[in-house]
């Protein structure tokens, strides 16, 4: 990696924690994510004709569905109750934290790829070009996918509101 390259994915570090944080959901998993995609995309050479960006993200992203597929054989193999996280009481939390919890409960329902798109476009900014680059689909298809986890997400938040008793 050269001195440019390494200066440029310092300065990419926050985006990618963001995408990491997008991608698992949790920040010390995120963490975990990050640390491990530097540590690959600094051990690993990058081609030349490819964006330092997208292929972070890449990189990211593949290694994120490789511990996902790992943790699912894992938690099949042994099932802990004790070992799961605690639910945080809801009246020590305010109404910002109430309402992202809702939204990252919401895109935990969502398929990985509609996930993984509108964490890109919707959290990173990313173009749809940009985006279908990243996962090396068409754009056609990263629109499809976007919108159809806009509207899962538009559903699930909407049944959240319905069951409110109103005063």
């Amino acid at each position: 990696m050269t001195t440019t390259q390494s200066a440029q994915l310092k300065s990419m570090l926050p985006v990618l924690r963001r995408f990491a944080y997008s991608l698992t959901g949790s920040m010390a998993d995120a963490d975990d994510l990050l640390q491990n995609t530097v540590e690959k995309l600094l051990s690993k050479p990058i081609p030349e004709d490819v964006e330092l960006l997208a292929w972070s993200y890449r990189v990211c992203r593949n290694l994120w569905i490789d511990e996902y597929r790992a943790n699912k054989v894992r938690q099949a193999a042994v099932h802990k109750p004790e070992l799961q996280q605690t639910d945080i009481d809801a009246t020590s939390q305010i109404t910002a934290d109430i309402t992202l919890k809702q939204v990252e409960s919401a895109m935990a329902t969502l398929p990985d790829d509609q996930r993984e798109v509108l964490s890109l476009v919707a959290v990173q900014g990313m173009s749809y070009q940009d985006t279908a680059t990243v996962l090396s689909v068409p754009s056609g298809t990263v629109m499809s996918r976007l919108a159809r986890a806009r509207t899962k997400l538009a559903q699930i938040l909407n049944l959240d509101k319905s069951n409110e008793v109103t005063a």
